[in-house]
């Protein structure tokens, strides 16, 4: 795991600072990234610097330092990430008589090895593993970026500057491409609608005009000479979910060739030259990561989970007692609110651009508890999009069968008129029928939800309603509008998916990389720790969708399958109960111990003198939740972070 970064120029452009000096800085940004060692290397006669920062995890030797240049010359390498199947990628470069005079033993000389031998995208199609790849390549005088398929290290890159005069950034996180002095901040509003509606920058936005971000499975190429970023897939996840299936397997095969797959991943990603352990919820996805790392291993798996006192909320005895079934060695943290909000002033500067998903706060606990003691852990990242893990899959898809037995327009027509009336007086009446548990979504509150929900027309405007915080974000955002959206405007095909299979496609293209992925690499690498999702080995998402959806939701359960693969190594009382996650209580915070902070980022003043977010509308629902006829705990924490990160960005 480490960190790139560069940019390319026009040689015949003024130069106001010397190049090697300016990648160094872009480096410096991201240092956290890869403490270990750093390099860089400039060419000013073709006008391209590359720089890497790493984290030593496979050969520690210098043979494994980056930027890397292949056997022939040709090309210059920096990437982030491990390619776990490069053993096997070595040996048949050694068969077919192309391996060069090997220095090391690290992935990045067998990827060089692999370009030279099979090309950019033949290579990357052989590659099992997480990566961003910067190469250069001396002969095109191009520079080709790459991400790995389902999106687990981030790619931003963009054009800065017009004409000859411009330059061209790219790095692991937007701290680099600012260190360059022709870096603009200029704020995307658009971006800002999307982020408030679902509480990330989405898609290929960043925060910044002129910047995007590379998607996964995608490849961009660009050179001085051709300005143009023309960009292709390698890997399509949208494809590969709604692709025509074969016949089905028994429920019997299908669990046990989902087995034998992730036994394949959790063995390659268990390599390291650096310790290694897990992170262990008690949940499905990373207890059946651990189970198969424990029977993998000859000795005790290093595990790791964060507590919480509040018993609602408390799964670490569940994973204390898987963990004491598998025979792991189990550390454990609890932390209270006090540690939770102290996490808050460190997330701007971690997160990079503004981002709103709360439980950013426990992840980066546990990975800074795990960093205490290994350099790698493994999680259970992926299962739900994959297996039908989240409720809105089953819930989404009986209230579409509901609707459709309902003409569109009387739908329309009786969700409009419960709309009207005052969520205040909802909660009156509906009090003594349904009491709202503390820190919750009040009554008429819920009622005007799921009346939005009722009007809805497709799957698609159904489940972009259900992962939407703000129900018209643009209204809050001076100037804002909506960009085009892959929830909206450029669906992917659909194929024969069910509502419900639908759902998780549409998760796994968005919600899953610009979210989860996201949340995970920006808390990990914030402390040097290199985290793995075995379940994100592209082989097993493409068998995932290989099999049909009563495999994976089967008399109501969500997972099926993957629970059946777990239930071979854990018993089934250790984890058959009611799904609990953790809420961050934002909602209760915001009128108690964060209330003097939030109330000093969004003053009328001050929204007004900023000119981003409109004083009167953010006023409105910051006095209502107050009052207690709304939570919107996490409509305002979207706009909180979106302060705070410009607070820190601006000052």
């Amino acid at each position: 795991m480490c960190g790139i970064t560069g940019f390319l120029w026009s040689p015949e452009a003024s130069q106001t600072q010397d190049p090697e000096q300016t990648v160094q800085a872009m480096m410096t940004a991201i240092d956290h990234r890869g403490p270990d060692s750093q390099g860089h290397w400039v060419d000013r006669a073709a006008g391209v610097a590359l720089g890497h920062l790493r984290l030593a995890i496979v050969d520690l030797s210098p043979a494994g330092h980056q930027p890397m240049i292949s056997a022939s010359g040709r090309y210059q390498l920096v990437y982030n990430g491990e390619i776990y199947n490069h053993r096997k990628l070595r040996a048949e470069l050694e068969a077919a008589g192309k391996a060069p005079n090997w220095t090391g033993s690290s992935d990045t000389e067998v990827l060089l090895a692999g370009f030279e031998t099979w090309g950019f995208e033949e290579t990357l199609a052989r590659c099992e593993g997480m990566f961003a790849i910067a190469l250069w390549d001396r002969k095109t005088r191009s520079l080709k970026l790459a991400r790995d398929r389902l999106g687990e290290k981030p790619l931003y890159y963009g054009w800065q500057g017009q004409g000859r005069e411009g330059v061209f950034l790219f790095g692991s996180e937007l701290k680099s491409l600012r260190a360059h002095p022709a870096f603009k901040p200029e704020l995307r509003r658009d971006a800002l609608v999307a982020m408030l509606r679902h509480g990330h920058v989405p898609e290929d936005l960043s925060i910044y005009q002129g910047i995007a971000k590379l998607r996964p499975g995608e490849i961009a190429e660009v050179s001085v000479e051709a300005r143009e970023v023309a960009r292709r897939r390698y890997w399509d996840g949208g494809a590969v979910a709604a692709a025509l299936r074969g016949p089905a397997p028994s429920p019997e095969e299908a669990i046990e060739q989902l087995e034998t797959l992730l036994l394949d991943s959790v063995g390659q990603q268990m390599m390291s030259d650096v310790p290694l352990g897990a992170f262990l919820s008690g949940g499905i996805d990373s207890s059946t990561i651990v189970a198969l790392m424990q029977h993998l291993s000859e000795r005790p798996v290093h595990t790791f989970s964060i507590g919480f006192h509040e018993a609602r909320y408390n799964e670490a005895e569940f994973a204390k007692a898987i963990a004491g079934h598998l025979g792991t060695h189990h550390t454990e943290l609890y932390v209270g609110d006090t540690d939770l909000r102290d996490v808050i002033p460190r997330l701007p500067a971690m997160y990079d651009e503004p981002f709103a998903d709360s439980s950013q706060i426990p992840t980066f606990l546990v990975a800074e508890l795990a960093r205490q003691h290994v350099t790698v852990a493994l999680s259970g990242d992926g299962g739900d999009e994959l297996f039908g893990g989240y409720d809105r899959y089953q819930q989404g898809a009986s209230f579409l069968k509901m609707l459709r037995k309902i003409p569109h327009p009387l739908r329309a027509l009786g969700a409009g008129a419960l709309r009207g009336l005052p969520a205040g007086m909802l909660n009156k009446v509906m009090e003594p029928i349904r009491a709202t548990p503390q820190g919750k979504e009040p009554n008429g509150q819920r009622l005007h939800r799921l009346a939005d929900y009722a009007s809805s027309r497709t799957t698609e405007e159904l489940h972009r309603k259900m992962v939407s915080f703000w129900r018209f974000p643009e209204a809050a955002v001076i100037g804002g509008q909506s960009p085009a959206s892959i929830l909206s405007d450029h669906l992917p095909p659909r194929g024969d998916l069910g509502d419900s299979e639908r759902m998780m496609q549409l998760d796994m293209l968005a919600y899953m990389p610009d979210d989860i992925l996201c949340k995970v690499d920006r808390a990990t690498m914030a402390v040097a720790l290199e985290s793995r999702a075995p379940l994100l080995d592209h082989r097993v998402a493409e068998f995932a969708w290989s099999l049909p959806l009563d495999l994976k939701i089967r008399e109501g359960k969500s997972k099926w399958v993957l629970r059946e693969v777990l239930f071979r190594h854990v018993p089934r009382d250790l984890i058959e109960r009611p799904k609990m996650g953790f809420e961050v209580p934002i909602g209760l915070w915001l009128r108690g111990g964060l209330r003097d902070w939030a109330e000093a980022l969004i003053t009328p003043e001050r929204l007004a003198r900023e000119g981003h977010l409109d004083p009167t509308l953010i006023r409105q629902i910051w006095d209502q939740h107050q009052a207690g006829s709304h939570n919107w705990g996490a409509q305002l924490w979207n706009v909180l972070m979106f302060q705070a990160w410009a607070e820190h960005y601006t000052n």
